[in-house]
């Protein structure tokens, strides 16, 4: 006798939880980073963005007396990455909102668990940031650089930022990003001036690569994210295609045309600074790479990945914000039933292109 099943007929062992732990075990190292750069206050906010979304979910299974979800993880994940994209400073409550809005709006609204049309962290992150524009986009100055720094160590803009505003003055016209933080003299760590003087690198990237910059909680070392990445492609969590499309699109139009807003020319932009500050990596490998809203097969994740790059690219460059990758893979959350419907496989024994 032949038993005739409905796919899959081959179970990976993996579930939804041990997902979503393995994510929670690859953002763990830049969290601690964050925790001991920029003291206690950064655990704060990181708590009460999980505490706030998981507490928000379990309510809402309560009220809707649904099966209770909080133990799968999903929650958790969603409340830790919008504590990893809020400042140290940042009012508690601020947090608490953005991981309340993430789950009861994103994500309860439109069906509870796997059935959100967007990244449920992204768009708290991204509601907060428009509704708090100045808490959202004030750090403060790291301790490794507080006995440096010629700015106000308590309250003080990204590099990002700084160069933003640098541009807009016209002060600093015909001049490189890197140009501009070293004639705005900010500060740059003892750490990153020694390895510069034995590698030749510039300390800025050194300081960005480490860590050693104003910046979001889970952001600033982009070290210890992109080890966190390579940990969930080598344990299968992910794939390659999203974050390879992602930031490579954007490294080659910031090659391309990103040396025009400084008065530079074409094939004249500086990629991997501008890779190694924001929230780019942060995005490309932990929220671009979001099951339920990114495409499901590999053309359309490439697909995917590029129109990631290309809006980052154009909001950064072009814009008037100096940080918008949680606004493109947003944008790019909506598209993605498009981008499926276009790239879904041929089926077995049917022939491309013939109707019914």
């Amino acid at each position: 006798m032949i038993t005739v099943t409905s796919s899959p007929h081959f179970h990976s062992g993996d579930s939804t939880q041990k997902i979503m732990f393995s994510v929670a075990a690859a953002m763990m190292p830049s969290c601690v980073f964050g925790i001991c750069l920029f003291g206690f206050r950064a655990f704060l906010v990181l708590f009460a963005s999980v505490a706030s979304a998981v507490l928000t979910e379990y309510l809402l299974n309560r009220i809707s007396k649904e099966k209770n979800t909080v133990w799968v993880g999903s929650a958790v994940v969603s409340g830790w990455l919008v504590g990893m994209f809020m400042a140290p400073s940042i009012a508690i409550l601020i947090a608490v909102f953005a991981s309340f809005l993430a789950i009861a709006v994103a994500k309860w609204t439109f069906g509870g668990l796997g059935a959100n049309w967007a990244n449920p962290a992204i768009v708290g992150r991204v509601f907060v940031f428009f509704s708090f524009t100045s808490a959202m986009s004030s750090f403060p100055m790291p301790s490794v650089l507080k006995a440096v720094a010629e700015v106000d160590a308590f309250s003080t803009p990204s590099p990002m930022s700084l160069v933003k505003t640098s541009l807009a003055t016209g002060e600093f016209s015909g001049l490189s990003s890197l140009e501009i933080l070293a004639a705005q003299k900010f500060p740059i760590s003892p750490l990153a001036l020694k390895l510069s003087q034995v590698t030749g690198f510039n300390p800025y990237n050194i300081d960005a690569f480490v860590g050693f910059m104003p910046g979001c909680i889970g952001e600033v070392s982009k070290f210890l994210i992109i080890l966190g990445g390579l940990y969930l492609i080598f344990k299968k969590i992910i794939t390659w295609h999203i974050p390879v499309s992602f930031l490579g699109s954007y490294a080659i139009f910031t090659w391309i045309f990103a040396g025009i807003p400084y008065g530079l020319g074409f094939f004249s932009g500086e990629v991997l600074p501008s890779i190694l500050r924001g929230g780019l990596l942060l995005g490309a490998f932990f929220m671009a790479t979001d099951y339920v809203t990114a495409p499901i097969t590999e053309n359309g994740k490439l697909i995917y990945g590029v129109g990631c790059g290309l809006i980052t690219f154009l909001f950064r460059f072009f814009g008037s914000l100096p940080e918008s990758t949680s606004v493109a893979i947003l944008m790019m959350n909506i598209v993605t039933p498009t981008i499926d419907k276009f790239c879904k496989p041929r089926l077995f024994g049917t022939v491309r292109g013939k109707k019914k």
